[in-house]
């Protein structure tokens, strides 16, 4: 068996042995690890993995987003990269850089992003979710959703970065549910980053005029930016059953469901900041936001 394959099927595998935590339980975990104030939360619009080794008008864009905040204890990443069934959190201690997608100049292939793990902050992430077990896993890393972003905002590599997967088997709103239990993390130092796009169709790029966005794609992003500055998450959660632009914005879940988990950590007082909002080939929104 290849190696990613070999990979891939072991982070779907179940984790025997992994319940889920008291409240009694979680609060003598949480008191290990000191208050904070709230950190921000992001959602990224990744875009191509060439955004890894180039500088342009996104990178910038990532790179402002982080400029006036703390610096984090401890990075999780929700990528839109790694799909499991169940819930899994990587917990080593050195997080393999992993080259997910084919076809691009050897200089991507080169690229290491050598930052720590946690298995500390591992435990205080699965602890935190209560509605649902949770594993702690072994054999991931940091897939490219997570680390072209991240080698951008921290070059250092310096700070202990997890990823928790998306479980494939649930439906949006059960996603938006959980997000809200990694509220603790917020006021323990943790930089809560989801990475996705909020329109990604590979299948209708548009490469002949790739600074032109389509008209669909352009009305399902605006109508996105609308409902998230209205806080109307519920619509967002259902959004299988909304108009066809959203429909071709949004084939799939998968980079998606990172913006359901960011959103569900916004509090009644805080603002949600949109910048990169552009559409690139047509049909790929890099729009993102910050809350605080």
């Amino acid at each position: 068996m290849k190696r990613r394959k070999f990979i891939q099927t072991l982070s779907v595998l179940p984790l025997s042995g992994v319940g889920m935590m008291s409240l009694s339980e979680l609060g003598q975990l949480t008191s290990k690890f000191e208050d904070t104030k709230a950190m921000p939360v992001l959602f990224f619009g990744h875009g191509s993995p060439m955004n890894a080794i180039e500088e342009n008008e996104f990178t910038k864009g990532w790179k402002n987003a982080v400029k006036d905040i703390p610096v984090p204890k401890a990075i999780l990443c929700i990528s839109a990269h790694w799909e499991t069934r169940g819930v899994r959190i990587t917990a080593m201690e050195r997080p393999e850089t992993i080259h997910d997608f084919g076809g691009f100049p050897q200089a991507l292939f080169d690229v290491q992003y050598p930052a720590p793990g946690s298995r500390e902050y591992a435990e205080l992430t699965r602890s935190a979710i209560t509605s649902t077990d949770v594993a702690l896993d072994q054999s991931w890393g940091l897939d490219h959703g997570c680390w072209s972003v991240l080698r951008k905002i921290y070059p250092g590599a310096d700070i202990p970065v997890l990823q928790m997967s998306l479980n494939v088997n649930q439906s949006p709103d059960w996603h938006f549910q959980l997000g809200k239990e990694l509220m603790v993390l917020r006021k323990k130092g943790v930089l809560i980053v989801g990475s996705g796009n909020i329109v990604h169709n590979l299948g209708r790029l548009n490469w002949q005029s790739p600074e032109v966005a389509f008209d669909w794609a352009a009305e399902a992003n605006n109508g996105l930016k609308q409902l998230i500055q209205n806080n109307q998450f519920d619509r967002l959660t259902m959004y299988k059953s909304m108009e066809t632009p959203y429909q071709l914005a949004i084939p799939t879940a998968e980079h998606y469901l990172p913006l359901l988990y960011v959103l569900a950590l916004k509090e009644k007082s805080e603002n949600v900041h949109v910048f990169n909002d552009k559409i690139v080939m047509g049909s790929i929104a890099m729009t993102s936001f910050k809350i605080s």
